[in-house]
């Protein structure tokens, strides 16, 4: 069953996450981005090369743009695991289908092509009850800011997707798309140090020292990040789409383990019953994105349409 693939992909991603708050003891966020690029920029680089495929475009602008976008995502969601518990700031980020699934819902309404959907709008009401229940007993008054953080990177992710069905539709292939999103984060990464440098009263960028320890988190982030990407593509080209999208969600699971194993994170039962409503809500709010999806005039199958579209 080629969908089980999103397994492995959200195990790898659970650990990428576990490296990131791990990491983020000695590297600043800036940093973290900075390095995830060089090391996503190479891996992608060799994988086009070795397919003879190529970076040149038609539509640079439209990749800057969904790169962009994927990078500020990926900076408050690292900012988020840094701050908060890993099961915490993995949920948050991870209803980006159901803001993408309210984004296509205000936008049928707006141009007079969707009726007005109860159930979608139950489903929204009920992630919003489970980000409540969530965030109340596992959030401390001065982790807030992380909290608001995770839920602006899902929220960005969400604007994600939907560029990346874009790019798709115009046949661009995944590992180009990839390619932008590692070259653009190279960037913003080293300009995102530099400013931490000045901004500190310093003259240059603000470089942590390397050791053994630090070196490896940083390869684990850039390195189970392609891979987690490699596995997620493989999931929605050759599975089911709607099993891969579900099996997503998964992480979740994944990343409450590690926090329980390495920090001893606990959470009550209503933040256990807050996570157990936002994965309902994103099931449903998936059901009603591919709906919609497969009800456009002149759709593709989304599983040829969003091969990454979840990779933050």
């Amino acid at each position: 069953m080629q969908s089980l693939w999103m397994l492995l992909a959200a195990f790898i991603f659970s650990i990428m996450g576990l490296s990131i708050k791990l990491a983020a003891d000695n590297y600043s966020t800036s940093e973290i981005v900075m390095y995830r690029g060089i090391i996503g920029l190479f891996f992608m680089s060799f994988f086009i090369i070795h397919r003879g495929e190529t970076i040149r475009t038609k539509y640079f602008s439209r990749h800057v743009l969904r790169s962009v976008t994927g990078v500020i995502s990926a900076w408050l969601w690292f900012y988020a695991i840094a701050e908060l518990p890993l099961a915490t700031a993995i949920t948050l980020n991870y209803m980006s289908p159901i803001w993408m699934a309210v984004m296509l819902f205000v936008s049928g309404l707006w141009l007079g092509k969707k009726r007005f959907d109860w159930g979608l709008v139950a489903a929204v009401i009920m992630s919003f009850i489970g980000v409540a229940l969530l965030l109340r007993p596992s959030i401390s008054a001065d982790q807030w800011i992380g909290g608001v953080m995770a839920l602006m990177s899902g929220i960005l992710a969400a604007l994600v997707y939907l560029q990346v069905r874009s790019l798709g539709r115009m046949g661009e292939p995944d590992s180009r798309v990839v390619f932008y999103l590692s070259l653009i984060g190279m960037i913003f990464g080293f300009l995102g140090t530099l400013y931490d440098g000045l901004f500190a009263g310093g003259s240059g960028p603000a470089w942590t020292s390397h050791s053994a320890k630090g070196i490896l988190l940083l390869m684990t982030v850039g390195v189970s990040g392609t891979l987690a990407q490699m596995a997620m593509t493989r999931a929605y080209r050759m599975g089911k789409t709607l099993v891969t999208a579900n099996l997503q969600y998964t992480g979740i699971i994944f990343s409450s383990g590690w926090g329980i194993l390495i920090w001893d994170d606990t959470l009550s039962w209503m933040g256990w019953l807050g996570i157990a409503v936002i994965l309902a809500s994103g099931i449903a709010a998936t059901y009603y994105n591919l709906s919609n999806l497969k009800s456009a005039p002149g759709a593709t199958p989304a599983r040829d349409t969003d091969p990454i579209a979840t990779e933050l």
